[in-house]
């Protein structure tokens, strides 16, 4: 009898493992907001894992690039990416010209991200331009960053080679300001963010206006760029509003991700909404009609499913 019970009961478990989903979502620089943002997330997913048999982990990842690849292969199930990447990897444009995804479908637009230029004051950088021959760093490999700084000073008919570039991770970025290893860094990233407050209170920094004529030319040749500013007073030093633009923060996933996983995946977030929006002041603005808003790549048919019975599409 006793042999008998220790096998149902190895059986069952047998049955419940078989039957889980083990998820893991991509996400970013620990110091970063996608970090946090994909903690968040999986914290919602796993509170309903013993009705739904979705159990989610977070990885913290080399950014944007390295996670449409990661997603695309199959090595993440999830993933958090730039909006300007997503459409990139999903048309087959710029970096991605010979290496379409076709493996990608977006779940939702999360919130905005800004692109910012911290610079210590001692530097002497004031504008966007004043960049030449200082000490940059331009972003990791295989990051958000590191493409659209390159965009950028595309735009600005700038090169690399008229920087002193360099391409450390965003968490290496404010302590290498504050040993004076950079004149500056750029990051995109949503705001309030802890990286950039430890840097402005560390040192004095200045952060850049990224703005004018030539900007206004990336912005309206970009559909996945939009026009927006920093809010004055949220770091030491910089009381007055910041010119910018930005992008979204998608959440993807892989396309063989089941309609079933996406679906609650979704629904966790939503039936938790208020209480996602207050745990970082990133999400402050954001509406369950905003998730839809700045998608660059079709929906997964497990988000589509969710969207539809709420009436959102």
């Amino acid at each position: 009898m006793r042999i008998f019970l220790k096998s149902l009961v190895c059986l069952s478990l047998s049955t419940n493992m078989i039957s889980s989903d083990f998820v893991t979502l991509g996400t970013g620089a620990v110091s970063g907001t996608y970090y946090p943002t994909g903690k968040f997330i999986c914290h919602f997913v796993n509170k309903y894992k013993d009705k739904t048999k979705i159990r989610c982990s977070v990885e913290s990842t080399k950014g944007s690039i390295s996670n449409i690849n990661s997603v695309s292969n199959e090595e993440l199930d999830f993933a958090i990416v730039q909006s300007d990447i997503l459409y990139n990897s999903t048309n087959g444009y710029k970096s991605f010209i010979n290496n379409k995804q076709q493996n990608i479908k977006s779940i939702m637009a999360i919130y905005p991200e800004l692109f910012t230029l911290v610079a210590s004051k001692k530097s002497h950088i004031k504008s966007i331009m004043d960049i030449k021959n200082k000490r940059i760093n331009i972003g990791s490999p295989g990051s958000g960053n590191e493409v659209t700084s390159l965009e950028m000073l595309k735009v600005l008919k700038l090169k690399t080679s008229d920087l002193k570039p360099s391409r450390l991770d965003s968490i290496e970025m404010p302590d290498a300001l504050k040993d004076n290893k950079i004149d500056a860094y750029f990051y995109m990233v949503g705001h309030p963010n802890q990286n950039i407050k430890y840097a402005s209170n560390s040192i004095s920094v200045r952060i850049i206006p990224i703005e004018g004529e030539l900007i206004d030319k990336l912005i309206l040749k970009n559909p996945y760029f939009i026009k927006s500013f920093i809010p004055g007073g949220i770091y030491k030093g910089n009381g007055n509003n910041i010119n910018t633009f930005g992008v979204k923060a998608v959440l993807v996933a892989n396309k063989n991700v089941s309609d079933y996983t996406v679906y609650n995946f979704v629904k966790a977030i939503f039936d938790n909404f208020e209480e996602f929006k207050s745990l970082h002041p990133s999400y402050k603005n954001i509406t369950k009609k905003s998730l839809l808003e700045g998608i660059s790549a079709p929906l997964h048919n497990g988000a589509k499913k969710y969207y539809k019975e709420i009436g959102l599409l």
